[in-house]
């Protein structure tokens, strides 16, 4: 009797397990939710995107060039942040040189392996550290970088790293972030670069104990990836690229290791080291170079930044042999309110460029004054915080048209000194006597002048 009931208890066990395309459905939708649109079921297994081969969608640099056809000078480089940037004069040099310089070595040295008259040991690498304050353009700057020479970049936050690793895996999992950029085509990615930002916050406070540990360890974790090491796509945490093993052992029968090697991975990092002046500052009245004492840190003007030194920031908190690993130093200038007017009138800052789209999905051009641009400034120095305040600033501004303007059928507005100084005022009139004929007239000029600065740049 015992042994029926168990027989019917298993028959009814497995009456209620799901069919395939109930377990599809059921494993697709959650896949979704976890992941998004990273991977799709295909029967009878799961692929993620890119790796199959009659699926065209994919990363936008799968089918460029690689970075063997790259030969493009510093000079050339630097005329191309030039277009963008406004001031940072050393630090574009600098950055532009270098990474050139990175590429084209790579090149050389590809060229010398295949000949068999290289073998690549004992390379150093030009990774980069910038410092500098907050809204200077340094993320900016390496995205334009990264876009101009067509190379995959992926951006960290050196603040969400443990000692165990970036967001529950390892640091080697930037790398992989890298190849999933790349479209999945790894000898790009063994080409690109990886920016971490906030890196002065994995620094040591030199008290050896709790976090301060940890920092070090998430030192110690980068200085593999940093010069040379090969890391493996797949990890038990990481289930797509599990299902990417499977995939590959169904197509071809045989298990494939899949690496990157991280040997011309530029890796690049930055932060604002803001107490890193009170250490060049001890270093300099030592040497006698005249800092009075009783000057505090926050008055300190920023240009002493330029006097680092490997050992100040060996002093700041770095590992000596982190540090070791990062022999190009690019220190940025604050942005004054003259930097932030000219910023504005740059007819390629993505400031006002993606204020002209919000207005124009309306079907209304804008247009904006130059002295209009030195109130916005005056309003953005206030707020202390670079460049970023450039946003909020045009925002205070423009909300009030913003919101009001699509609902009439005005499609011309002219950002003037009278606007900035009282949105609300002018709005009102704006609406009360659109086709004023001085302001028409002042739209016009305006419009022309664009023209014409466009055309300079």
């Amino acid at each position: 009797m015992t042994a029926k009931i168990k027989n019917n208890d298993e028959r009814n066990q497995y009456e209620k397990l799901p069919n395939q395309q109930e377990l599809e459905k059921e494993l697709g939708d959650y896949l979704s939710k976890k992941y998004g649109n990273r991977i799709k079921i295909l029967s009878p297994v799961m692929l993620p995107k890119g790796d199959v081969d009659d699926i065209d969608e994919g990363r936008e640099f799968e089918n460029k060039k690689t970075v063997t056809d790259f030969d493009m000078l510093p000079e050339q480089l630097e005329a191309h942040l030039d277009t963008f940037v406004i001031k940072q004069n050393d630090a574009k040099a600098v950055l532009a040189t270098k990474i050139c310089t990175h590429f084209n070595r790579v090149n050389y040295l590809n060229r010398l392996s295949r000949k068999k008259k290289y073998s690549g040991v004992g390379t150093i690498k030009n990774n980069v550290l910038m410092i500098g304050p907050t809204g200077v353009g340094k993320t900016y700057m390496i995205k334009l970088l990264a876009q101009k020479l067509g190379v995959p970049m992926v951006k960290g936050d050196a603040t969400k790293f443990s000692e165990t690793g970036y967001v529950g895996g390892d640091v080697e999992d930037l790398v992989r972030d890298l190849v999933y950029e790349a479209g999945e085509n790894i000898e790009l990615a063994e080409n690109g670069i990886i920016y971490i930002d906030e890196i002065d916050k994995i620094a040591s406070s030199g008290n050896f104990i709790g976090h301060d540990v940890s920092r070090t360890g998430i030192q110690r974790a980068l200085l593999k990836p940093m010069e040379e090491t090969e890391v493996d796509l797949k990890v038990a945490h990481d289930p797509i690229s599990q299902i990417q093993a499977i995939e590959q052992f169904r197509r071809t029968g045989k298990k494939e290791k899949r690496v990157v090697n991280t040997k011309n991975i530029l890796f690049i990092m930055s932060g604002a080291f803001g107490a890193l002046t009170e250490i060049i500052k001890k270093r300099l009245q030592k040497q006698g170079i005249g800092f009075e004492a009783d000057v505090s840190p926050a008055e300190i003007p920023w240009e002493i930044m330029k006097e680092v030194t490997a050992h100040d920031l060996v002093e700041f908190g770095f590992e000596s042999e982190f540090i070791g690993r990062l022999p190009v130093i690019v220190v940025f200038d604050e942005l004054t309110r003259d930097d932030l007017a000219d910023i504005l009138k740059n007819p390629n800052n993505p400031v006002i460029v993606s204020k002209r789209q919000d207005f124009r999905a309306y079907g209304i051009d804008i247009k904006f004054e130059d002295e209009a641009l030195e109130r916005i400034a005056d309003i953005a120095v206030k707020m202390k915080t670079g460049a970023r305040s450039l946003v909020s600033a045009v925002e205070k501004v423009l909300i009030p048209f913003e919101k009001h303007l699509p609902s009439t059928d005005i499609k011309q507005l002219l950002v003037t000194p009278e606007l900035v100084d009282d949105p609300k005022g002018e709005l009102a009139k704006l609406k009360q006597d659109y086709n004023d004929p001085e302001r028409l007239a002042r739209f016009e000029r305006m419009r022309k002048k664009e023209l014409e600065n466009i055309a300079e740049f």
